[in-house]
């Protein structure tokens, strides 16, 4: 006989579905955990690239200033935001650059346009005033041609020299020639003791600094050949500048000094920065083997400010004399840009009361088919006759002509 037994599974069901339902809930609360805890570690790592996007956001809105954070190395976001900066960099100093460039151009050509009108002004006056009076007398007729021609010069003079600004901003190419700078400078006096009869100009070497003497150097009161390699044309150009400006500017009768040499880029010699030097060329590297051109005078001198001005274009310091005298302006930008195609720097030490010392500094060459810099060494008695060349002696010194080479015996080697 068999024996059937049951028991009810509502137990059993109700505890499995309890399990199920626990599992369920627990499920849930995981899977929901796990999104928020992947999110928050999501929005952890991703935090750098959100502080860059507010960043970003600022610099975008008017704060070019500001910068990145999160510059760390280690890690890929720091990287990257280096290299964003450095990039923002770049386009900062672009920008203001350009809006450098631009403010230049707008007073350059406003300048421009100032010094054109006036002569241009003055060129209409006259001729009309002459087809006015067609009755006036042959003397004022004389006196308005002249007045005519005088202000059409002068507006010829200031084109050329915007012209000749122009080529020398596009890089030009200067002719590489051996120029003696002694034979220069003392044509440069020669011109300049026609031109400015009565004016005493003195052709000195260029003294040592002082405490710096060694055996074998030259003496104080010797000149010596100076040699470099460059456009005769052009550097001519620049001492003519610089004499003219010297005996325009400063009282009848004032001395000038002319000095040449060689010398090593220092704050005595020149060629570098230091306080009360003005230019508008970046310093040479310290000690570097120099050829220098000074002009000199004994002239009321210029004050701090009016002395960082001097090589800019169009710039004046006492416009009305300028003006008068016919100048345009651009001579000393013109010199300072043809120094500086040369390799070397126009500066200028001056303070009130000191006169001026304007400085062609240019790098002493290397001599084609040698790989050693040529420092000259003092000439004979000929060339020595040219340092009392003044007003009174206008006839040529004795000295080789400008862009000739000196023999190769008369230079010793560093």
């Amino acid at each position: 006989m068999k024996a059937v037994v049951a028991l009810p599974l509502d137990t059993v069901d109700d505890t499995l579905s309890t399990i199920l339902l626990i599992d369920g809930v627990l499920l849930a609360l995981i899977v929901v955990g796990v999104l928020y805890g992947a999110r928050w570690v999501v929005r952890l790592g991703l935090l750098p690239l959100t502080r860059m996007e507010r960043a970003a956001q600022d610099i975008t809105t008017g704060d070019p200033d500001l910068r990145l954070p999160d510059t760390d190395e280690c890690t890929e976001t720091g990287r990257l935001s280096r290299v964003l900066n450095t990039m923002l960099d770049r386009l900062q100093s672009a920008l203001r650059a350009h809006e450098r460039s631009e403010a230049r151009l707008r007073r350059f050509l406003d300048d421009a346009g100032h010094e054109l009108r006036t002569p241009l002004t003055a060129v209409q006056g006259f001729a009309q005033l002459a087809l006015r009076h067609e009755e006036q007398s042959a003397t004022s007729r004389r006196e308005a041609n002249r007045l005519i021609a005088q202000n059409a010069e002068r507006l010829s003079l200031l084109v050329d020299d915007l012209q000749l600004l122009t080529r020398l901003d596009q890089e030009p190419s200067y002719r590489a020639e051996s120029v003696d700078l002694l034979s220069l400078a003392a044509d440069a006096i020669s011109t300049a003791a026609l031109n400015w009869p009565g004016r005493p100009v003195r052709l000195d070497p260029l003294p040592s600094p002082a405490g710096i003497r060694q055996e074998g150097d030259r003496q104080d009161d010797e000149l010596e050949l100076v040699e470099t390699v460059g456009d005769p044309h052009r550097l001519r150009q620049v001492v003519d500048n610089l004499l003219s400006n010297a005996q325009r500017h400063t009282p009848a009768a004032t001395p000038v000094h002319v000095r040449v040499g060689t010398a090593r880029a220092g704050g005595g010699t020149g060629g570098v920065d230091r306080p009360g030097r003005a230019s508008s060329s970046s310093p040479l590297p310290y000690g570097t083997a120099i050829c220098v051109v000074e002009i000199a005078d004994e002239g009321p001198g210029l004050d701090a400010e009016d002395a960082q001005r001097v090589f800019e274009r169009f710039y004046r310091v006492d416009r009305s004399r300028s003006r008068s005298q016919g100048g345009s302006g651009l001579g000393l930008a013109i010199a300072a840009a043809i120094a500086h195609g040369h390799g070397g720097r126009l500066e200028l030490d001056t303070r009130p009361g000191a006169g001026c010392t304007f400085r062609l500094v240019l790098p002493a060459r290397r001599a084609e088919g040698t790989g050693q810099v040529l420092v000259p060494t003092p000439p004979s008695t000929a060339a020595r006759a040219a340092r009392d060349h003044g007003p009174s002696r206008p006839a040529r010194p004795t000295v080789p002509a400008a862009g000739t080479s000196a023999p190769p015996s008369g230079c010793r080697r560093l």
